[in-house]
């Protein structure tokens, strides 16, 4: 492609409401622009790159056994009202209705689509397993649309989905799938963990993310540092404490406390460690139940999996007025001492002795608490957020944290949607049975924004080879130079022959002012087509990652190009 001829206009300036590098720099590098709030076009720089992650994933799952189809982006109410999530999914689900007030939804995913073409299509288990895919814009709601595509309205998508005759049979689809995207995301040419994730509004019985690592990541992810376990941080299990005698060396004693609510003022005040507190904390369930958790000071509360012990959907914190009417006291005075709830506690609280809580006094707090001997709790748990240092749960490792974007998720969803929609096959012996269901997708935008969060620098983006626009960039130094000029337009048209995707940099332009966009585009080569190198009989090769420089002899340029794409395509 002849920029001269292209639809790619850069910007110098970095529009004010792109907040992430990756947002920051698919503006300025005009792959995409923005058409409403987390709506955008893709324009034809940024289509490349997207069209380079859909041919990977097209040729890793058509690799795995899946088959592609594509499914409607607006779909009845009626499925979604079968499977129950018309009323479940909330504000998210864009909610609409045809001229004849029928309601439709714009799906932000296709459960519900693809349960019912399988339960219309598929009758024997001679017609399983199956597992089939599409590359599909998606819609959701969003009430905040930000970091561009990372996190938008309108989203490409691939989503797969497999149906199996029993649990063993989706798990061998799920473990297919899990591997595939191993490929997939290596093939892009990106550092990622694949970690154990919750199940969140898909459902179904377990989860992993695929997350590609990156400082400026939305999500926390733990993994050790010796075996290969890696969870996002809602996930995370952490090994419970070793069994310890209690040594008790103080009796309890209130104390007054005035005017020090938060632990911090508290572990002051007393002249002790955040980690010799008791952290109370009065919860309410989406219910209407209200259950007191106990942490160690220094501790945070993990809201999944205290949901995955209660049973519930969601759990909030609860108000001033419920505190006081639980505890007698204000907030930031609570304490199990004495409390008549219902009691539940991280496993650290129950080795813990000489330690200090809320008295359930205005201005007071206990010393030489210990659990046990001053208050019973229910049921212990992991119910903690991990931290770096923590034991792994699989091994004598340690958990390492880390930031990280997520582009993929796969599900094992057992019967949730099929047993829901009916759907069902005949079985050898002619008994009818219900579909076990996976659930497979990748965020296709997503993944070329996390691959820029994760490939950038000061100047520009990097992109990796295999996701890039183009693979190397020709710049005609002055293109007014009729020997510049034809050399740069022989090898243009000698990487065309040879394979390469090339952008040649015809512009009448200062030579400042291409150097500047080719390395804000990210192209990962760069040759320099100028008269000094010319009357040299060379030219000069850029690696954009490395910076790397080196004078190449004309008659060579071509083949060697070629070989470093090629050698970058493979590694």
């Amino acid at each position: 492609m002849r920029y001269s001829q292209y639809l790619l206009s850069t910007l110098k300036e970095t529009p004010a409401d792109a907040e992430v590098v990756s947002h920051q720099l698919m503006m300025r590098a005009g792959m995409i622009r923005k058409v409403a709030a987390g709506i955008y076009s893709y324009l034809p720089f940024g289509l490349r790159s997207i069209r380079k992650v859909e041919q990977i994933v097209r040729e890793e799952m058509n690799r795995a056994g899946a088959i592609e189809l594509l499914m409607p982006m607006v779909v009845p109410a009626e499925l979604w009202q079968e499977s129950g999530r018309w009323e479940q999914y909330g504000k998210e689900l864009l909610r609409i209705k045809d001229r004849k007030e029928a309601a439709f939804c714009l799906g932000p995913t296709h459960e519900e689509v693809i349960t019912d073409i399988v339960r219309r299509e598929v009758r024997s288990y001679r017609q399983l397993p199956l597992n089939l895919y599409q590359v599909q814009s998606k819609f959701r709601d969003e009430i905040r649309p930000r970091f561009g595509l990372m996190r938008g309205r309108e989203f490409i998508m691939k989503d797969a989905y497999s149906f199996d005759v029993d649990e063993a049979g989706a798990d061998v689809a799920y473990e297919k799938m899990y591997q595939a995207y191993r490929r997939i995301f290596e093939r892009c040419g990106l550092r990622f963990r694949a970690v154990e994730a919750d199940t969140g509004n898909i459902g179904g019985t377990s989860s992993h993310e695929f997350m590609v690592l990156a400082d400026s990541g939305e999500d926390a992810i733990v993994s050790c540092d010796s075996c290969e376990y890696a969870a996002n941080v809602e996930k995370a299990e952490i090994r419970p404490p070793q069994a310890a005698a209690p040594v008790l060396t103080q009796t309890l004693q209130k104390v007054a406390t005035p005017a020090r609510r938060t632990i911090e003022e508290v572990a002051e005040f007393l002249k002790a460690r955040p980690e010799q507190l008791i952290k109370t904390l009065i919860v309410q369930t989406d219910a209407g139940e209200t259950v007191t958790v106990l942490l160690r000071g220094d501790r945070e509360l993990n809201d999944i999996k205290l949901c995955r012990l209660l049973g519930c959907n969601d759990v909030e914190l609860a108000s001033e007025e419920l505190v006081k009417q639980v505890t007698g006291a204000p907030t930031g005075f609570a304490g199990p001492v004495g409390l008549k709830a219902r009691i539940l506690a991280d496993s650290e609280v129950r080795f813990m002795t000489d330690a200090i809580t809320g008295a359930n006094e205005l201005d007071a707090h206990y010393t030489g608490v210990a659990c046990g001997r001053d208050f019973i709790v229910e049921t212990f748990a992991d119910l903690r957020e991990a931290v770096a240092g923590d034991p792994c749960p699989r091994c004598s490792g340690k958990l390492e944290i880390w930031r990280g974007i997520e582009v993929g998720h796969v599900f094992k969803l057992g019967t949730k949607y099929s047993a829901a929609l009916d759907a069902s096959f005949l079985d050898a012996q002619g008994q009818e049975q219900v579909l076990f269901m996976g659930c497979y997708g990748i965020g296709i935008g997503r993944t070329v924004a996390a691959a820029i969060e994760q490939n950038n620098d000061d100047n520009g983006i990097i992109f990796p080879m295999p996701l890039a626009p183009f693979q190397v960039i020709v710049t005609m130094v002055n293109p007014n130079d009729e020997q510049v000029n034809q050399a740069a337009d022989a090898l243009y048209r000698q990487l065309l022959d040879l394979g390469v995707e090339v952008l040649l940099d015809d512009r009448d332009e200062r030579p400042g002012s291409k150097f500047k966009d080719a390395d804000l585009l990210g192209i990962p080569l760069r040759v320099t087509v100028g008269a000094r190198g010319l009357k040299e009989g060379a030219l000069e090769l850029q690696e954009r990652r490395s910076g790397e420089r080196e004078m190449i002899p004309l008659a060579e340029v071509g083949a060697l190009v070629a070989a470093r794409v090629r050698q970058a395509l493979s590694a």
